[in-house]
């Protein structure tokens, strides 16, 4: 009797481990074949009061390959901005990396945290101005209180150049600056009102001294400096500006042209929005290098802004990123089709943008509610 008890009890403990066997390994198999969640769209505008905006950038880092320096980028910003909302970012990648990652990680980073989805831009710049740095955001956010009472200045990206590759960069930056400061004052500003300042450089040799340059003029900005592109071409310094009003201007949105600015091409030299809502797009691409194409991403750019109750009509400002010069010239005279003839803004020649069939990108900001 002894003997059968205990065959039964190990022909239990048996079954028993089996059992626990099969549920480990059906778990095991389940998890497997578990298809991951996609990471959520970023939205192709965000709507924004122009009272609460603030602007950073984020530090450059070397540490690490282009995803590390994606997540430690937002983290930075996440910090900086102490409980505002990110709704734009702008990434200017550099280096072999893989440009969509960026989106991805972005969605990534602001899903797990529970944080609303900001619009976005991607392009692929030459350099940045630290060796191993990848990437590099600059960050529009909403704060909980209004900050600009009386609305911000869009200043183009005034540019100065010199036919030769290896020209000096300093005296381009003391033309592009000065008709910069031209322009602050024209609109009733001063160094200390600029918020953000973004300079596109042919090369980095002297990006130190521009740098802290402008650190001394513009002593409460947000500072970026990127190199457009790899290989050697005309010298050339074009720096844009945001600013905030000291008082509202004479009509809801305000152009300053003229030749006494020296505006870029086909440009105002700035807008000047007082107290609105804004909408705030991400880069739409084209895809190809062709008249259809372009007018294609105005027409997709368009809808989306309708969705968020605004219009290129209403737009204010607006970046072109092209792989050339004669793209831009090209889509930046479609523009006047669906927006207004003098809108601030840049339009730059950079390294590539986020698909290799794109030949050039587009983002702007537009009046929302009009």
């Amino acid at each position: 009797m002894k003997a059968l008890a205990l065959a039964l009890a190990l022909a239990v403990a048996a079954g028993s481990v089996t059992a626990q066997k099969q549920k480990r390994t059906k778990r095991a198999e389940e998890e497997i074949t578990q298809t991951l969640e996609l990471p959520k769209e970023l939205p192709n505008v965000v709507v924004a009061d122009c009272q609460r905006l603030v602007f950073h950038v984020s530090p450059l880092s070397a540490r690490g390959l282009l995803s590390q320096q994606v997540r430690d980028g937002l983290r930075n910003l996440l910090q900086q901005v102490r409980g505002a909302t990110i709704v734009r970012l702008r990434a200017f990648v550099a280096g072999s990396g893989d440009v969509r990652r960026v989106q991805t990680l972005v969605s990534e980073t602001f899903t797990e945290r529970r944080l609303p989805l900001p619009a976005l831009s991607v392009v692929r710049v030459g350099a940045l101005p630290l060796d191993g740095a990848q990437v590099v955001f600059e960050s529009v956010s909403a704060d909980r209180r209004p900050v600009n009472p009386h609305g911000l200045a869009f200043l183009s990206a005034h540019t100065a150049s010199a036919p030769e590759p290896l020209a000096p960069l300093a005296p381009l930056a003391d033309q592009a600056l000065a008709r910069l400061q031209v322009t602050l004052g024209a609109a009733g500003l001063g160094a200390a009102d600029v918020l953000r300042a973004t300079c596109y450089l042919s090369s980095l040799d002297d990006v130190l001294a521009l740098r802290i340059r402008l650190a001394r003029q513009f002593p409460g900005a947000a500072l970026n400096f990127v190199q457009g592109q790899r290989v050697l071409g005309p010298s050339a310094v074009a720096c844009e500006a945001v600013a905030r009003l000291r008082q509202p201007p004479s009509e809801p949105v305000r152009f300053l042209s003229g030749a006494e600015f020296s505006p870029p091409a086909g440009f105002s030299a700035a807008a000047l929005v007082g107290p609105s809502r804004l909408a705030l797009s991400g880069a739409q691409l084209a895809f190809g290098y062709g008249e259809p194409e372009v007018r294609l991403a105005f027409q997709r750019l368009e809808k989306s802004l309708e969705q968020a109750g605004a219009s290129l009509r209403g737009a204010l400002h607006c970046n072109l990123y092209a792989l050339s010069p004669g793209i831009a010239a090209a889509a930046w005279k479609i523009r006047a089709d669906f927006a207004p003839p003098a809108l601030a803004g840049a339009a730059v020649v950079l390294e590539g943008l986020t698909s290799l069939d794109a030949g050039s990108a587009i983002d702007v900001i537009a009046v929302a509610g009009q």
